[in-house]
């Protein structure tokens, strides 16, 4: 059965309460559900070393002028450094972020995609992204949006390309 590895990047802990939410309401979809915090990651969290089809989900918040969180410096650095192709790896990108700065909005979840996609990784649906103005806990939303994006895109791509193989 397929594992989710949550990936988190986050400054105020809004996105560990986000990946802990996912967690409780999408634990009946998965074998496994694991949230890493990104501090000290490096791009070999994505070494393909397990043999359960494995999700990646990266939830980052946004702080800054459009940055990354400090958190995830080395494994966002990295992602740029080190030329590992992923070629392997599905992934989601779960962004928060303000808008009311618009030129900066999400970038810390954008960043991370634009890296992913650089090195071969195929991201699966659309970016999903949260507005700290719109008054809703991330949460509270994330967690449904999760769930749907494992059920109707995540889960069923997975399953299509393992069976490619």
């Amino acid at each position: 059965m397929t594992q989710l590895k949550i990936l988190v990047g986050t400054t105020t802990q809004n996105a560990t309460l986000l990946a802990q939410a996912i967690a409780l309401d999408c634990a009946d979809l998965l074998g496994a559900i694991e949230i890493l915090p990104m501090d000290g990651l490096d791009i070999h969290v994505f070494d393909p070393v397990s043999a359960t089809p494995t999700l990646y989900l990266i939830c980052s918040a946004t702080t800054g002028s459009g940055d990354v969180p400090d958190n995830a410096q080395a494994l966002y650095n990295s992602l740029g450094c080190e030329p590992l192709y992923l070629g392997h790896v599905r992934y989601g990108v779960m962004a928060l972020g303000d808008s009311s700065y618009p030129q900066t909005f999400c970038f810390g979840g954008k960043n991370f995609d634009e890296r992913l996609q650089d090195l071969g990784a195929r991201r699966i649906g659309d970016l999903w992204c949260h507005d700290a103005s719109s008054g809703n806990a991330p949460e509270t939303t994330g967690a449904a949006w999760c769930r749907q994006w494992l059920t109707q895109e995540a889960l069923p791509a997975l399953s299509a390309s393992c069976a490619t193989v």
